[in-house]
C-alpha cells in the first residue's frame, strides 16, 4: 500500500470546506414533489461560494486534480442547477437566469448523438459515462423545459435518459435483471449509492413533467432496488458510500441522509425514512463519527480511483 497525495490534498480539502465539489447538500429550497421547480438538493453554494466566477454568466472550465482544464458534466449540471434554485428564490434573479441558460445550453451543445455525456472522460477514460450525469443532466434540461417552453429541451432530456436506462453492456449505464433495476454512476466500479438516488431525481423529474407510463414503470422499478439494497448500504455505524466495503465520508453520509429524505417524502414509503432517521442518528453520535472518519481516512489515502 502507498500513499496517493492527490487523494490526501482532495479529502484534505474536502474536510476543511475548501472544495466547491463538497459544499454543503441539504433538502433543497425550492422542490416541489408534484410540479418542477427547484432541485431536490442545495446546489446553491456551487455558485455563492465560487466568488471568482460569481459575476460569470459563461460556463467556466473545470480543473481536474492536476490543474489541467476540461469539462465535467456533473459539475456544470450542478452548478446550473444551483443557479437556477438562486433564481426561483430571487436572488441575482437576472444574473442566475443568465448562468442556468449558459450552462442548459453547454449542456445541449456537448450532448452527443446517443444522448450521453462523457461525465469521466478527465480521470476515467475508459469508463466515462455515468447514470449520475445523465440523470442531472435530464433534469437540469427538464427545467429549462418548463421555464422556456422550448421541445428541444425535453427531447434532449429524454434522450438523456433513453442512454441511462441503457444496459451496461449495450454501453449505457443500467443494470436491469429481473425485478432490479441499478444505475451506475461509474460503469467501472461498484454501485454508489448517492449517484444512483441522483439518476433517481432524472426520471422523478421526467414523470412529474410527462406522466410517461414507460418511465414511470423505470422509475418505480428502480426505487424498489434501492429499497431492497438499504440494508448493505447501512454498516451499523454509518452508511456506505458504495456497493462493497467502501465507507462513506462525512460529506457524502450528510447527503444520504438529505436525499433519503426526498425519497421517504416522494414514495411515502416508511422504509426510506427509517434509513434517514438512522444516519442521522449515527450523524449525531461522536464515537460514530470518530469511528467512520477514521476509517474513511485510511481508505482515502491508499485508494487509487
Amino acid at each position: 500500500m502507498s500513499l496517493s497525495m492527490r487523494n490526501i490534498k482532495k479529502w484534505t480539502k474536502m474536510i476543511f470546506g475548501k472544495s466547491l465539489s463538497h459544499v454543503h447538500q441539504g433538502p433543497g429550497r425550492e422542490y416541489s414533489l408534484t410540479n418542477l421547480r427547484g432541485y431536490y438538493n442545495d446546489l446553491t453554494e456551487k455558485v455563492t461560494k465560487d466568488h471568482a466566477h460569481y459575476n460569470m454568466t459563461e460556463v467556466f472550465p473545470y480543473h481536474d486534480a492536476k490543474g489541467n482544464e476540461c469539462d465535467a458534466p456533473i459539475e456544470f449540471f450542478q452548478y446550473g442547477l444551483g443557479a437556477y434554485d438562486l433564481y426561483l428564490a430571487g436572488i441575482d434573479k437576472e444574473l442566475m437566469l443568465k448562468k442556468f441558460k449558459a450552462h442548459v445550453q453547454w449542456a445541449m451543445d456537448h450532448q452527443q448523438d446517443d444522448g450521453s455525456w462523457d461525465a469521466f472522460a478527465f480521470n476515467h477514460p475508459d469508463c466515462p459515462k455515468s447514470a449520475m450525469a445523465q440523470g442531472e443532466g435530464a433534469s437540469l434540461l427538464l427545467r429549462a423545459y418548463v421555464r422556456f417552453q422550448n421541445k428541444a429541451y425535453l427531447q434532449a432530456a429524454k434522450k438523456a435518459l433513453d442512454f441511462m436506462l441503457l444496459p451496461l453492456e449495450e454501453g449505457g449505464t443500467a443494470r436491469s435483471d429481473g425485478k432490479d433495476l441499478v444505475l451506475y454512476e461509474f460503469t467501472c466500479f461498484p454501485c454508489v449509492y448517492n449517484g444512483w438516488i441522483f439518476a433517481i431525481f432524472g426520471l422523478m423529474d421526467y414523470v412529474i413533467v410527462t406522466d410517461d407510463a414507460f418511465y414511470k414503470e423505470a422509475l418505480v422499478k428502480t426505487i424498489n432496488t434501492l429499497q431492497r439494497h438499504l440494508p448493505n448500504m447501512d454498516n451499523g455505524f454509518w452508511s456506505m458510500y458504495r456497493e462493497d466495503k467502501t465507507i462513506a465520508s462525512p460529506f457524502y453520509h450528510r447527503l444520504h441522509i438529505a436525499q433519503l429524505k426526498i425519497l421517504a417524502e416522494y414514495t411515502n414509503d416508511p422504509l426510506f425514512a427509517e434509513y434517514e432517521q438512522r444516519f442521522a442518528r449515527y450523524g449525531r453520535n461522536p464515537f460514530y463519527r470518530c469511528r467512520a472518519f477514521l476509517r474513511k481516512a485510511r481508505q482515502k489515502i491508499v485508494e487509487k480511483d
